[in-house]
């Protein structure tokens, strides 16, 4: 089968990255297949890239994959990049195809949901010495400073095989991420775990609500600082933010969520509180 590749210029740009896009044709000047390759802006990610590649259904084993594949390895190595990274749900077609190039697992990701058309909160005890605070949109003033060092609980969250580089969080950067959300019209919630003893916040989870407020919401992260773990404060944030949302958006039908494989903890924590796996996704890496 003859093919050609066409770079395209990508709309699709943001502060911190941009892609680079390629259409795959017939001779008849038909489409096949797409690739985008998205790359880092930020010096600490520049080492990574992100790929989507797509061939259509009736023209796949037919080397369109591979084609666009290679000019995606191309372009990144142009680029200095040193990995290349791509999810496909376990057992597709993509997962196939990935597996027999030189592509490696980095991690596996469960995906999770919680139908809140049948949820019943389970006994949640409440961990003694804290005390719960939440906020839509960008976290208050008085909070911020405190909010941008619990990040820090994410540091050793499970990765895999995957080298992210160093994670920064400062106050101007917390106070983005909200913005950012806020512009797409979408409603960040955030529940936070605070120390009585000292006012510092010691755990978060985060949501996301659509636009439109129905459908699914997703969760974008819930940590613990090392030194507060054990407690049930996962849990707990968990559930709060739970009953927040069901009585702001009332909606709102499901929730959605990630896991690493490896990240038992957290994985009991879904479990506890009813969220049913809905799939499972391996992020591949492709080294340079």
């Amino acid at each position: 089968m003859a093919i050609s590749i066409t770079p395209l210029t990508d709309p699709d740009y943001r502060p911190f990255s941009r892609r680079i896009a390629w259409l795959a044709s017939d001779r008849d000047g038909n489409p096949v297949g797409s690739a985008f390759l998205r790359l880092n802006s930020k010096a600490a990610y520049a080492h990574l890239a992100e790929l989507e590649i797509a061939v259509h259904p009736a023209e796949r084993r037919h080397g369109v994959g591979s084609e666009l594949l290679a000019v995606a390895a191309a372009a990144g190595r142009e680029h200095e990049v040193r990995t290349i990274l791509v999810d496909a749900t376990v057992g597709s077609p993509g997962d196939q195809f990935l597996a027999n190039r030189d592509f490696a697992v980095g991690l596996t990701l469960i995906f999770a949901r919680l139908d809140l058309s049948t949820y019943a909160e389970p006994p949640v005890p409440e961990p003694a010495g804290y005390r719960l605070a939440s906020w839509p949109g960008v976290v208050p003033d008085e909070l911020v400073e405190t909010y941008a060092e619990s990040r820090k609980a994410m540091d050793d969250a499970p990765l895999g095989d995957i080298d992210y580089g160093a994670e920064i969080w400062d106050v101007d950067r917390v106070r983005h991420i909200a913005n950012v959300v806020e512009r797409r019209g979408e409603h960040l919630l955030t529940t936070a775990a605070i120390n009585r003893s000292t006012g510092e916040i010691v755990g978060y989870t985060e949501l996301v609500v659509p636009a439109d407020a129905n459908g699914d919401a997703q969760h974008y992260g819930t940590a613990v600082l090392p030194e507060h773990r054990g407690q049930g404060l996962s849990l707990w944030m968990k559930a709060a933010a739970i009953r927040s949302t069901r009585s702001a958006y009332p909606d709102v039908s499901g929730l959605l969520t990630d896991t690493v494989d490896t990240n038992t903890p957290m994985q009991r924590t879904n479990t506890t509180l009813g969220y049913q796996e809905t799939h499972r996704t391996h992020r591949y890496m492709l080294t340079l």
